[in-house]
C-alpha cells in the first residue's frame, strides 16, 4: 500500500484529502505544518507529499526543496497545493522541484489523475533505488588494476637522430650569437 504523507493546515483540505485518498486504498498521515512534515519524513517514508504552499513553520515550497535535495528521498514525489484565490508563483514551484500542482478544493477526479501517475513513479523509482544500494553493498569492491609495463628502452640510433636534428635547426643561431659575443668581447 502506497503512503502520501498529507501537510495542510487546513482541516477542511485535510479532511478532504483523507477521505479521497483513503477512499482509493491510499494509506494517509496528515500533518499541519512543515516542521512537523520535515522531522515524520523518514518514519512515515511517504512515496509521494501532498503540501501546502502556505503551510507554518515550513512552507511547502521549502518542504519540496529539502525533498528533493535529500539522496535518500529521491523516490518521493511532491505535489504543492494552494487555494484557488490564493497567490501563487507557479514557476517558482517547479523551480523547487515539484512534481505537480493542485488548487483547493480537491476535486478527486483530479487529485487522482494527477498523483497515480506520481505514486507509481516513486514506488518504481524506489525499487530501483533500493536495487542499486543493494547491488552497490553486495559487489566486492573492483581489483586495483595493475600498473602500466614500464616503458622499453630507448633506442640510442633513434635519439642520436633526433638530437642531430635538433642542433641542425639551432646550429645557425647559435652560431649567429656565439660570432657577436666574440666580436663584443674583441672590441669590434
Amino acid at each position: 500500500m502506497s503512503r502520501i504523507l498529507l501537510a495542510d493546515d487546513s482541516p477542511h483540505a485535510q479532511r478532504m484529502g483523507e477521505r479521497i485518498l483513503r477512499e482509493e486504498g491510499f494509506e494517509v498521515v496528515s500533518l499541519t505544518d512543515g516542521e512537523a512534515a520535515l522531522k515524520r519524513l523518514s518514519d512515515v517514508d511517504p512515496d509521494l507529499i501532498l503540501a501546502d504552499v502556505f503551510l507554518p513553520a515550513r512552507s511547502g515550497m521549502e518542504l519540496c526543496r529539502y525533498v528533493k535535495n535529500d539522496f535518500k528521498l529521491r523516490h518521493v514525489r511532491v505535489v504543492l497545493t494552494a487555494g484557488l484565490l490564493e497567490p501563487f508563483d507557479e514557476e517558482e514551484a517547479r523551480r523547487a522541484g515539484c512534481d505537480a500542482i493542485l488548487k483547493k478544493p480537491f476535486e478527486a477526479s483530479k487529485l487522482m489523475e494527477t498523483i497515480q501517475p506520481l505514486v507509481k513513479e516513486a514506488q518504481l523509482a524506489r525499487g530501483l533505488f533500493a536495487e542499486v544500494l543493494a547491488s552497490a553493498a553486495a559487489t566486492t569492491p573492483a581489483p586495483e588494476p595493475e600498473p602500466p609495463p614500464p616503458p622499453p628502452p630507448p633506442d640510442p640510433e633513434r635519439v642520436r637522430a633526433a638530437i642531430t636534428l635538433a642542433l641542425d635547426a639551432a646550429l645557425p643561431a647559435m652560431i649567429h650569437e656565439i660570432t657577436e659575443r666574440v666580436l663584443i668581447a674583441l672590441g669590434h
